[in-house]
This record gives C-alpha cells, sequence and structure tokens, in this order.
C-alpha cells in the first residue's frame, strides 16, 4: 500500500483538508512551552550546579534540548505555524542548537520520507547494517555526534557527496554549514575571553550526553520492519503516554505522519484515529521499552541486521497491533 493509495482510498478528502488546517497559536503554545521548560530547568541546574540536585536537572535538562530535534523536524515540514517565515526560522534558531543545520536536514529528511526504507536513496537510510555494537554506540550517541560533527565540518570545507544532496543545492549545504561553525567559533572566543563554562554547561554537555532520549524515539520508527514500499508495513508507531508525545511534537504516531507528512502535529492523534479506521486495524506499535528489548535481543550473539530478511518484520512484540489512544 503506497501514499498514493492510502491518500486515496483510506481517508476522506475532506477529512484530510480539515486535518492540515495549521495554527499559529497551537505552534506557539507547543514551542513557547517546550522553550519554557529548557529555561526553567536550565536556570536550575545552573543555580544548584555542583550539588547532586543537578544531576537529575541535567539529564532532564538534557532530554528536553535532544528532543528539540522533534521540533526541528516538524518545523522543517513547515507545519507548526501558520506562518511560512516562523517556520523557517525557528527552524534555522534549532537546528544551530541541535548541530544539525536545518537545510540540510530538511533535505535530507525529505529524502527519507520519498524513498522510506530503501538502502540507497532514503537519505537517513545510508549505513552498514547495524550490529549490536554499532547499534548501542548509535542509541547512546557516540556514532551519532561523530558523524554529525564530521560531516558539518567536511561541509564546511566545501566537500559534499551525500547522493541525495542535488548538485544545485550543494551551494546551499556550504553555506549553511560555514555560517553555523564561524557562529560556534564565536561562541567559543567569547566564551574563552570571558571565561564561562555556560555554553558547555547549559548546552553543549546536556545536549551531547542526553541524545539516547531522543534515539529511543528515532530508533523505534523503522528498524527492524520491512523495506518494502509500503507506508503500513515500513514505519512504526510508539506506545508510550501524554508527558512523552508533548516533549516528542506528537511523533509517536509516525505511521500517521509518513501517510500524511502534510498534517500538523496537534492533528496526529485525530489523524491516527482516521487511519486506523480506514485501514480496519492500528499501524505496528511498541514501547520504548519493549522495542529496544527487542533489538539487542535480535543482535546478541555477534549477529547483524543483515541477517534478517529486508521483505519481513524481524522486531515485534505480542499485541503490538493495538490502538494508541
Amino acid at each position: 500500500m503506497d501514499a498514493t493509495f492510502i491518500r486515496g482510498k483510506v481517508i476522506e478528502p475532506a477529512v484530510l483538508r480539515g486535518l492540515m488546517q495549521r495554527s499559529d497559536l497551537r505552534g506557539a503554545v507547543q514551542a513557547g512551552s517546550h522553550f519554557g521548560a529548557i529555561l526553567l530547568t536550565g536556570w536550575g541546574l545552573w543555580a544548584l550546579w555542583g550539588t547532586w540536585w543537578a544531576v537529575p536537572l541535567f539529564i532532564v535538562h538534557g532530554a528536553l534540548i535532544s528532543f528539540l530535534y522533534a521540533a526541528q523536524h516538524e518545523l522543517s515540514h513547515g507545519t507548526p505555524f501558520r506562518t511560512k517565515s516562523i517556520n523557517v526560522w525557528l527552524g534555522r534558531v534549532v537546528g544551530f542548537l541541535q548541530l544539525y543545520p536545518r537545510d540540510f536536514d530538511q533535505i535530507q529528511h525529505f529524502a527519507h520520507h520519498q524513498y522510506t526504507g530503501n538502502w540507497e536513496r532514503d537519505g537517513e537510510l545510508i549505513r552498514e547494517p547495524y550490529t549490536l555494537t554499532s547499534y548501542l554506540m548509535w542509541l547512546f550517541g557516540p556514532s551519532y555526534w561523530w558523524t554529525r560533527v564530521t560531516r558539518l565540518l567536511r561541509f564546511g570545507r566545501g566537500i559534499v557527496h551525500e547522493p541525495y544532496v542535488r548538485a544545485d543545492q550543494e551551494a546551499l549545504v556550504v553555506r549553511e554549514a560555514r555560517i553555523h561553525l564561524a557562529l560556534y567559533g564565536l561562541i567559543a572566543a567569547v566564551s574563552v575571553a570571558a571565561g564561562s563554562w555556560i555554553a558547555v554547561q547549559l548546552w553543549l554537555a546536556p545536549l551531547l550526553a542526553m541524545k539516547i532520549a531522543h534515539q529511543l524515539q528515532n530508533t523505534i520508527e523503522h528498524l527492524g520492519l520491512t523495506h518494502s514500499d509500503n507506508i503500513l508495513e515500513n514505519t512504526r508507531s510508539t506506545r508510550t503516554n501524554r508527558l512523552l508525545r508533548w516533549v516528542c511534537w506528537n511523533m509517536q504516531y509516525h505511521t500517521a505522519h509518513h501517510a500524511f507528512p502534510s498534517v500538523p502535529f496537534h492533528r496526529l492523534s485525530a489523524l491516527n484515529r482516521a487511519l486506523t479506521e480506514g485501514v480496519g486495524q492500528p499501524p505496528h506499535s511498541m514501547g520504548y521499552l519493549d522495542f529496544q528489548i527487542s533489538v539487542i535481543a535480535k543482535l546478541w550473539g555477534g549477529k547483524s541486521e543483515a541477517d534478517y530478511p529486508y521483505d519481513e518484520v524481524w522486531i515485534t512484540a505480542k499485541g503490538e497491533r493495538v490502538a494508541l489512544d
């Protein structure tokens, strides 16, 4: 079942048009509450630095910053705000904070949507099959950050070899990287001149250390599912709670998002219900813990992702096809 079939047969066009309505107010409430929570935990972390109370605050603060990628993802789709310019410029701010330039991320992510699960063309899947070691390195962040930072430096040198970046987009990607690197350098210079560690304490250290928070969501979305051109079989939603849906901008409704990426985050719950009703069953779904246990078990003992067929689902949990609401 491809996207065209889903759009034409599963949800009535009038219903879909209603779900696609964007709202500056809903976007402002979501973004404001997320950034507000970061400012609150950041203030607490700064005030309590050097005490044991700083440890849980550091974890929560870092997780909130890590989950800003969910905001960047939505902003790249242009769906959180009705006003286009807000999506663009807030996306640039978040991309800067994430060490992940907005324009490149958008190019890469759109390739992911267009060729989901295609090893040669999916912008987010061009990698070697996971072993247990490489998976855990990605989950906890070391290989994630190595890939992101070295690529940013490479772009800064004018070297772009990603197959999903068109020739006419290369100058944009290089210019964007150089602006980011110049601004990071400026922050470093000011920090050294002022003798201040605030950028490290409240931004870089929590971001780098707590990447696992967002990786729990990032890894569950497609891994262990078929690589066929079928949205209902190559994408997984996540069973979780309202707090985590808030911090992840409802990206747990990931199958619904892939089926209709123009629907804004605040309508994904309703879209998920409509999609489930139209298909006749809920999408693939698992909880965070069940998924991670399953992945580790499948890769244990020297196995790799390549040991499992690409056209079959090989990571499941008992009773996974249950309603998310």
